[in-house]
């Protein structure tokens, strides 16, 4: 079971050296990806000119753009809340992009009032994400929301 207060408390600590998102949000997901098991991606989409476009993350390239509403990650923005997916296959227009993804869960972000960013975590493990592990990736994302610089 993963440690989800060890790993809020090193984003933290991270976020306190050094709070400028491109910084911070790199080390996160190097962070996430070292303490949760059967993971094959994880990593940030931020909002910009309307729509989603990666950020910084760990895995295989990546989608570039994602529209508000499409995908899991742009549903997760759309709707402003966690989304988690079992079955990937089994989502209405997912978008694949790594294909060895199965199960998948994307966390919005907040800043200034409004979604800044998704956390999106993808595991090539179908049912993969727990109430604890959802419950766990929150609390990280409030500690991103307090504590890192969109400046």
């Amino acid at each position: 079971m993963t440690d989800y207060k060890t790993l809020a408390d090193q984003a933290k600590e991270m976020l306190e050296a050094e709070p400028w998102y491109a910084s911070s949000l790199s080390n996160i997901s190097a962070l996430i990806m070292a303490m949760l098991p059967r993971l094959n991606w994880a990593g940030f989409y931020l909002m910009r000119e309307g729509q989603l476009t990666v950020g910084p993350f760990q895995g295989l390239p990546a989608c570039i753009h994602i529209a508000p509403g499409k995908g899991v990650c742009g549903t997760a923005a759309a709707k402003d809340e966690t989304t988690v997916v079992p079955d990937v296959h089994q989502f209405p227009g997912h978008i694949a992009c790594d294909g060895a993804s199965e199960s998948e869960i994307v966390i919005p972000i907040h800043g200034d009032g409004k979604v800044k960013a998704v956390l999106d975590i993808d595991s090539p493990v179908k049912d993969r994400f727990s109430p604890e592990d959802r419950e766990g990736l929150e609390q990280l994302v409030k500690v991103i929301e307090e504590k890192v610089s969109w400046i």
